[in-house]
C-alpha cells in the first residue's frame, strides 16, 4: 500500500496510518540505498514530500536516523527494532545449533529463512565463506522466486496463495537463468513440493548454487526452510542432492518437533 490511499483503512478504527507510513520510510532504506534524499524517500515510498520530511525528521530527532544536510540515513539506533523481534523469538536461537552442524558436516554455508511478503528474511545463518557478492546476515531479505529457501517455502503454501503470488510479483531477471515466466515458475513450485527440496543453479547470482527444503510443522505448515549454498564451480547440482540434501532433510525432521 503506497500514497495516501490509507484511507481505505478508515473502516478499521484500530489501524495507525501515520506508523504504517513511517514504517515505508524505514523500509526504503536498504544494503544498495544506505543514503537517500527527501525526494528519494518521497518517490520509493509513495507518500508527499511534506509527510516524508515529517518521518525523516522525527526519525532524526529520535536518533533513529542521521541527516547531513542533504542525505538521510539510517543510524545504529534503528538495530534495536530488529533485536526486539529477535530477543523475544526463541526460533533463531533454536535453528543456528542445527545450522552450525550442517556447515560442519559439509563446509559450506547454511542458512534458515522465513517468507515475509514477497521476500525471504533470514533469521539464522552459518557462513563458512563468502560466496555472494552482497553480505548476509539475520535479517537480510531476498525475492522469493530465484532463491531455493523462498521457493522451499512458497511450494508449501495453498494453491491459491501461490496463485496470488504470481499474479501480483515482478519476476525480474537476476542472471540470465532466472525463471522470469510465471508458467515455469509456477511448474518449478510444484516439482519442488513432489520432490521435497528446491535447487537453485545461478538464478539469484553467478556462480552460486544452493538446496533448501522445508521445515514442514506438525500441524502441516510450513513457514521456514533451510538451505546449503556453494560456489557452482566446485559443487555440481548432482552432488548437492547426494551430499547436502540427507543433511538438510534430517535437520529438518528434527526442527519440526521443535518449532
Amino acid at each position: 500500500m503506497q500514497g495516501d490511499d490509507f484511507e481505505d483503512q478508515g473502516s478499521d478504527r484500530d489501524f495507525v496510518a501515520s506508523l504504517e507510513k513511517g514504517l515505508l520510510v524505514i523500509e526504503a532504506f536498504d544494503a544498495s540505498r544506505p543514503r537517500l534524499t527527501l525526494s528519494e524517500v518521497a518517490k520509493l515510498t509513495g507518500i508527499t514530500r511534506a509527510a516524508a520530511r515529517r518521518y525523516l525528521l522525527t526519525l532524526t530527532k529520535l536518533s533513529y536516523a542521521d541527516f547531513d544536510g542533504r542525505y538521510f540515513s539510517l543510524s545504529p539506533r534503528i538495530l534495536r527494532l530488529g533485536y526486539a523481534y529477535l530477543s523475544s523469538a526463541s526460533l533463531s536461537t533454536r535453528v543456528q545449533p542445527f545450522l552450525e552442524q550442517i556447515s560442519e558436516a559439509t563446509g559450506e554455508s547454511s542458512s534458515a529463512a522465513i517468507l515475509d511478503g514477497d521476500d525471504i528474511v533470514y533469521i539464522a545463518r552459518s557462513a563458512t565463506r563468502r560466496i555472494m557478492s552482497i553480505g548476509l546476515g539475520v535479517g537480510s531479505r531476498l525475492p522469493v522466486y530465484c532463491t531455493s529457501l523462498g521457493r522451499a517455502i512458497l511450494a508449501y503454501q495453498s494453491e491459491d496463495t501461490i496463485i496470488a503470488y504470481l499474479a501480483r510479483v515482478r519476476l525480474e531477471a537476476r542472471t540470465p537463468k532466472t525463471v522470469t515466466d510465471k508458467a515455469e515458475l509456477h511448474d518449478v513450485l510444484r516439482s519442488t513440493r513432489e520432490q521435497g527440496f528446491a535447487i537453485v543453479n545461478e538464478e539469484l547470482e553467478f556462480g552460486l548454487r544452493s538446496i533448501a527444503v522445508p521445515v514442514i510443522q506438525k500441524s502441516g505448515q510450513v513457514t521456514i526452510a533451510l538451505n546449503l549454498s556453494a560456489q557452482a564451480g566446485r559443487v555440481s547440482a548432482d552432488e548437492m542432492r547426494e551430499r547436502f540434501l540427507p543433511s538438510l532433510r534430517a535437520a529438518s525432521e528434527s526442527l519440526r518437533y521443535l518449532i
